[in-house]
């Protein structure tokens, strides 16, 4: 998916900072160019994340055009950034570890004690 952000340029006091209008809240910024887009990609990614963890819907990106024309980002530089959807896949895959014995035994304890399955266990600690 890629994601319009609108960046306001900075200056040489000042950092350039990334808004991505698609999803609230979602800010960034980079003292120079190439890092404001870097930190975007990060940004963008942890808000689908978290989003998703609390079961809300991902907005689906709009056009550059679109965020261009908003008088908020009078002035302001346009990019797009991309978020690898394999990061944010909630299919189920079976995986093989590798644990001591003993650490097993103590996670195995921990996720009784949660009333929770070894699974569930470790994707909420993954998670949490």
């Amino acid at each position: 998916m890629r994601y319009p952000i609108a960046i306001e340029p900075g200056t040489a006091s000042s950092a350039f900072g990334v808004a991505i209008p698609d999803l609230p809240g979602c800010f960034s910024a980079g003292d120079t160019l190439d890092e404001a887009l870097d930190n975007a990609e990060v940004a963008a990614t942890l808000w689908i994340d978290v989003a998703l963890d609390a079961g809300q819907a991902i907005p689906k990106p709009s056009s550059v055009e679109a965020i261009r024309n908003h008088p908020d980002y009078a002035g302001w530089l346009f990019a797009l950034v991309t978020v690898d959807p394999a990061q944010l896949d909630d299919t189920i895959e079976r995986v093989n570890i590798t644990l001591p014995r003993r650490v097993l035994h103590r996670l195995d304890r921990k996720a009784r004690e949660a009333g929770e399955t070894r699974s569930g266990y470790i994707a909420r600690i993954a998670i949490g």
